[in-house]
């Protein structure tokens, strides 16, 4: 493997990381009844910038601004923001593994930074997902900030399969970052991950990032259609503010039903919680799909957030994932001319419930609009405040597989 150096990118849009050898991630317990102000918001966007996410990178680039105003006129928020931008581990690509902007209150340096992204390269179907994770932990999150992280994906990590498509570093991240550990680390810090899966080309993977999403507290988003993308931003982060505004009161709950456990069942306390919040009129905003819930964690994405590593996830994986013939998306192409991406020939993986043909997505993007509803606290947002609380308070969670 490669080792470069870590050079500063020109135009102050950030380091390029490409040896994640010096890692300073270590864990310090935070005070445990730190005070969060849910209208200072950290937003950060991770990105996979290979050859297929061209429109997603186009529809990042044209909407930031309106993103950031949108939040800022329903919520009236602080907001900084951040950018992640990996590929893959060379010989796959030799561009970089992952660029990063930190934190920022400018739109303009973040436009700017966007601006220079493109689309291209790759090489084995799986991408540097745990870098660009390790790198979003690294981020200078404000301690009593809204901590968000929109996490845009259509390709697996290193090491989440043995045989089910390419992989040239099947052992896992050839860094020997663990992204299932990185993840509950993610957590403990209080940030919320928004995974947004390209579709169809993340079926292959869903599973994977739905309980990426799931251990965070966060939600998993699909998304066939990129113009929506600034739709799905600005309703995520309007619906995290506002849960925020809950979270100490479900912090005080959850402590009190941790006194004199070792674990405790997450869906029996969010029970309890969710009784008291709707007793005082907690309201929420809503991120929606069709005029419908986001989709629940699968059953398989559930039972991967319980584990701590990537070596339990990947014989999860392997054993309890279908396996259907390859679809026809199978090679990523680059919108802006960079070179093609040729996946593995070998039968793709899906969840146990098989997305529609390719002709049924394609008629399915067209009708998808994604909205911000506006309501009582509903038990869904509260199991995720409890799963949050306990990831942050390092409360284990009773094991239901």
């Amino acid at each position: 493997m490669y080792k470069w150096m870590k050079n500063i990118l020109p135009g102050g849009c950030g380091k390029m990381e490409t040896d994640a050898t010096a890692d300073n991630t270590k864990q310090t317990n935070p005070p445990e009844q730190a005070k969060h102000e849910s209208n200072i918001l950290d937003l950060a966007f991770a990105m996979d910038c290979t050859g297929s996410m061209g429109s997603y990178i186009k529809q990042a680039q044209q909407n930031i601004r309106k993103i950031v105003e949108d939040i800022v006129a329903a919520e009236k928020a602080d907001v900084h923001l951040a950018l992640v931008e990996y590929r893959d581990h060379p010989p796959e690509d030799t561009s970089f593994v992952t660029k990063v902007q930190d934190f920022t209150p400018s739109v303009s340096v973040m436009k700017k930074c966007l601006d220079a992204c493109s689309a291209q390269g790759g090489g084995d179907t799986p991408e540097a997902v745990a870098d660009a994770l390790h790198q979003v932990l690294k981020l200078s999150w404000r301690e009593e900030a809204t901590k968000i992280c929109v996490f845009i994906a259509d390709a697996p990590p290193h090491g989440l399969s043995t045989s089910k498509f390419s992989d040239h570093f099947p052992k896992g991240c050839p860094d020997g970052l663990d992204p299932m550990e990185i993840t509950h680390q993610i957590a403990e810090k209080g940030i919320t991950i928004y995974t947004v899966g390209c579709e169809p080309a993340v079926n292959q993977c869903k599973d994977f990032f739905m309980a990426v999403a799931h251990t965070t507290g966060g939600q998993y988003v699909p998304l066939r259609n990129a113009a929506l993308l600034a739709q799905v931003i600005i309703g995520g982060a309007q619906e995290e503010v506002t849960l925020q505004r809950h979270l100490a009161e479900v912090n005080e709950e959850v402590l009190q039903e941790a006194q004199g456990m070792e674990e405790l069942d997450d869906e029996e306390v969010a029970t309890k919680v969710h009784q008291k919040l709707l007793s005082k009129g907690a309201k929420t905003k809503k991120l929606m799909r069709n005029q419908a819930a986001l989709p629940e964690a699968s059953g398989v994405a559930k039972k991967m957030s319980a584990f701590k590593n990537m070596a339990e996830v990947q014989a999860t994986y392997d054993s309890e994932v279908a396996v259907t013939a390859a679809p026809e998306f199978e090679v990523k192409r680059s919108v802006f001319g960079g070179k093609m991406k040729k996946k593995s020939k070998k039968p793709m993986p899906m969840s146990v419930d098989s997305p529609p043909p390719p002709m049924a997505m394609a008629m399915s993007s067209a009708l998808d609009h994604y909205e911000v509803s506006e309501g009582n606290i509903d038990y869904a947002q509260t199991k995720r405040l409890v799963s949050k609380s306990m990831a942050q308070n390092k409360i284990k969670k009773a094991s239901k597989f």
